[in-house]
């Protein structure tokens, strides 16, 4: 029986950029009201300049977020390169929301136990795969070698691991077993693939098509083990303090991301250059637009959280031994989101 792997633990994919603030300092809390002054909410929001993240950045970009919050709400951004990071920034109320993977996600509900955050849209599908040398066929083949994944516990490791255990091969977090795990960073498995360091590596995009494009090939596009070929690997939380003192500020938040989201799949190839231009202005270097269009089949982006793809992915990272069990009832609340869709004459997403 074909059972669909992984993604949990620690975040997803991302492009190999350094977080840095995109608005600069805020406030200790994001409301100035708090603060004893009279002006508008201030919502911190957070993302990562990558594909994965491509509601959020063409949100920013393009000015759909602040257009949506309106004059009452004041959008200021940071972008991060890790899960952790983020998920830090929201414990110590640096940051009021974020878009993040589904790991972290899962590891911020579980650490403050159940406290902390609230899922409150899904934002992207897929983008994941195994890409190998050419010469290997079969997942036997894979005996012996080594796979590199983007960290130890993070959500494409444990697709890895629990997709092997499902095949018959063992794997460690020592490195050990049939198959040797070699956790790095995604911008050191390109040149280590290019080098034969590694033979191959579960990644998101849009390293998945640079290692095409370096002579590798996909041995396993993980959508196709999942129900409908779709799972999480981006949704948008925000912090439960946030969502309690106000409310119509993530509504209008929750607004921007469904535009976004609109945005991104009618008017895909302004999408595109508008991700290539926002990641320059972050890094200094645009990531071609190329790459960008190459990747972009792969995704599905989409209000749909996925929810039933986390909870099974903490099952995988429980079947792996890299988690603990945890319940996640009550990490779901998308009472707004189906507000704004039910407005907008769209499906509405079921509540977990």
């Amino acid at each position: 029986m074909r059972r669909l792997p992984f993604r949990r633990l620690v975040s997803l994919a991302t492009l190999a950029v350094i977080g840095v603030a995109t608005a600069g300092t805020t406030a200790a809390c994001g409301d100035d009201s708090e603060a004893g002054g009279s002006g508008p909410v201030t919502l911190r929001l957070g993302y990562f300049p990558n594909i994965t993240h491509a509601p959020a950045v063409v949100g920013v970009e393009k000015g759909i977020f602040t257009q949506k919050l309106g004059t009452d709400v004041k959008l200021e951004t940071k972008t991060f390169n890790a899960g952790p990071a983020a998920i830090e920034a929201v414990f110590s109320g640096a940051l009021d929301a974020t878009y993040i993977g589904p790991n972290p996600t899962v590891n911020a509900f579980s650490k403050s136990k159940g406290e902390a955050v609230r899922v409150i849209s899904g934002a992207a599908s897929g983008g994941v795969a195994l890409v190998v040398k050419p010469e290997i066929t079969s997942v036997e083949q894979l005996r012996g070698k080594k796979i590199a994944t983007p960290q130890l516990g993070n959500t494409q490791d444990v697709a890895l691991r629990y997709w092997l255990k499902e095949k018959g091969l063992k794997t460690t977090k020592e490195g050990g077993g049939d198959v040797t795990v070699v956790p790095q960073e995604n911008a050191q498995t390109v040149e280590t693939f290019g080098s034969g360091a590694i033979d191959g590596a579960w990644v998101p995009e849009p390293f998945v098509s640079r290692l095409v494009n370096a002579g590798g090939k996909v041995l396993v596009d993980e959508r196709d083990l999942w129900p409908d070929r779709k799972f999480v690997i981006t949704n948008l939380i925000v912090s439960t303090k946030f969502l309690k003192a106000h409310p119509d500020a993530v509504k209008k938040l929750v607004e921007g991301q469904v535009a976004a989201n609109e945005f991104v799949n009618t008017k895909p190839d302004e999408s595109q250059q508008a991700i290539s231009d926002h990641i320059g202005k972050i890094t200094g270097k645009p990531l071609d637009v190329k790459l960008i269009k190459q990747a972009w089949p792969t995704l599905e982006f989409t209000n749909d959280p996925i929810a039933s793809s986390l909870k099974t992915g903490l099952d995988h990272a429980v079947a792996v031994e890299l988690t603990q069990p945890v319940s996640l009832d009550g990490l779901y609340d998308l009472t707004y989101l189906n507000e704004v869709l039910k407005t907008q004459g769209k499906t509405e997403v079921a509540q977990p």
